[in-house]
């Protein structure tokens, strides 16, 4: 599966956690190899040993490492399938940061890029196409050749493991490769990717419950007892997938209302007033009708935004005499932005700025409003704002 880079990294000071095992780069490509795919080869190796001992005698206590080769080769199926995906995503100049192999399979994580309804399902397709190329090389070989007792084994193991990645993940609905195909058509009808994230995720949810019914409640009804691992591996496989749709859903629900993210239309209305005014000068803008007042350096950037509770706590006779930034608290560093950006862009520019409070300012560089995190979550999110949006309190 192949997952775009959301635009969020760690906080500034904060050491990045280690993913897992750096297993080198592929193309230029670097993979990594996480902890969680120990946890699925540990359950391969319970549960598929005993079964290949008792089919194949011969393999005695070896029938465990027979079982492990099975995990690894799963392990390289998944790989090929995240490197079709990277290699055509590469065709299109779409930058891939790496591919993580874990406990569900593994995913590519691309950074930024533009995409279309085509490319997208192509880049999407191209994993299950690799997966189903290995599956009929593998029939190949068995068809062909005599082949000992275990490398058999190992060689249709590895075609039916290969043809069921394939299978499975050309079934319609995200997080699935397929679920690209349902995005794909419905963004190229309504010219909306968001709509069509939406449509994919619920296409995924309906997969579970179809699962749940095929491999459990069908079962069940007909009065038959699901094998424990069958159990597992359902109850796995569905709450990944639900997890993955539903996050879908949500991805799809904000990337549609991101139009709204405006700083323009967000922002509160502000003038800027030089670090080398008085409290007096901020009042005077106030009784101006101006909401915020945000104070600006020698250069004319902005640097802090007046806390109108500590401002108004100023007696008159002292407003004159009293710095305007005796009553302000700092912004962050380069927290200003372009009142005409908006979108994405807007997003992935706010990502990057420590605070909650951001100048924004006109072409000529002058403060034209303040705009706040709390807006910008509530516009993205859909939820109301609180009723107070005015600067008060430390910049955290």
């Amino acid at each position: 599966m192949a997952e775009p880079d959301t635009g969020q990294g760690p906080a500034a000071g904060t050491p990045a956690r280690r993913a897992g095992i750096p297993l080198g780069r592929i193309a230029g490509v670097p993979v990594v190899l996480a902890y969680s795919w120990f946890v699925i080869a540990a359950f391969t190796v319970i549960v598929y040993g005993p079964v290949l001992a008792r089919n194949n005698p011969m393999l005695g206590a070896s029938a465990y490492v027979v079982a492990f080769a099975y995990a690894v080769l799963l392990l390289i199926s998944v790989l090929v399938h995240e490197l079709a995906h990277a290699l055509t995503a590469k065709i299109y100049g779409w930058p891939t940061q790496k591919i993580v192999l874990n406990l569900w399979g593994g995913h590519t994580q691309f950074e930024s890029f533009t995409s279309s309804p085509g490319r997208s399902l192509l880049v999407a397709l191209a994993g299950p196409a690799a997966n189903f190329v290995l599956a009929g090389g593998a029939w190949l070989v068995l068809s062909t050749n005599s082949l000992g007792s275990v490398a058999e084994i190992l060689t249709n193991i590895f075609m039916w493991a290969n043809f069921l990645i394939g299978v499975f993940n050309v079934l319609p609905g995200l997080p699935l490769d397929g679920g690209r195909l349902v995005e794909s058509i419905v963004w190229k009808a309504t010219g909306s990717q968001a709509k069509g994230t939406v449509a994919a995720g619920w296409g995924g949810r309906i997969i579970v419950l179809a699962i749940g019914y095929w491999f459990l409640l069908r079962p069940f009804l007909a009065g038959d007892q699901p094998e424990f691992s069958l159990l597992m591996i359902t109850i796995l496989v569905g709450g990944f997938l639900w997890m993955g749709a539903s996050a879908s859903i949500q991805q799809g629900t904000l990337r549609g209302r991101l139009p709204l993210v405006s700083a323009a239309a967000l922002s509160t209305p502000a003038a800027g007033v030089p670090s080398s005014g008085t409290v007096r000068d901020a009042l005077r803008l106030g009784e101006a009708g101006t909401k915020s007042v945000v104070v600006c350096g020698p250069d004319g950037r902005p640097e802090g935004v007046v806390d109108t509770g500590a401002l108004a706590a100023v007696p008159g006779s002292a407003a004159d005499t009293t710095p305007v930034t005796a009553v302000s608290f700092p912004l962050a560093a380069g927290a200003y932005i372009p009142e005409w950006s908006k979108g994405q862009e807007l997003i992935q520019f706010l990502s990057q700025l420590e605070g909650r409070h951001y100048a924004v300012v006109d072409h000529h560089g002058t403060v034209t409003g303040l705009l706040t995190q709390e807006a910008v979550l509530a516009a993205i999110t859909g939820k109301r704002l609180r009723n107070d949006r005015h600067p008060q309190g430390q910049n955290r």
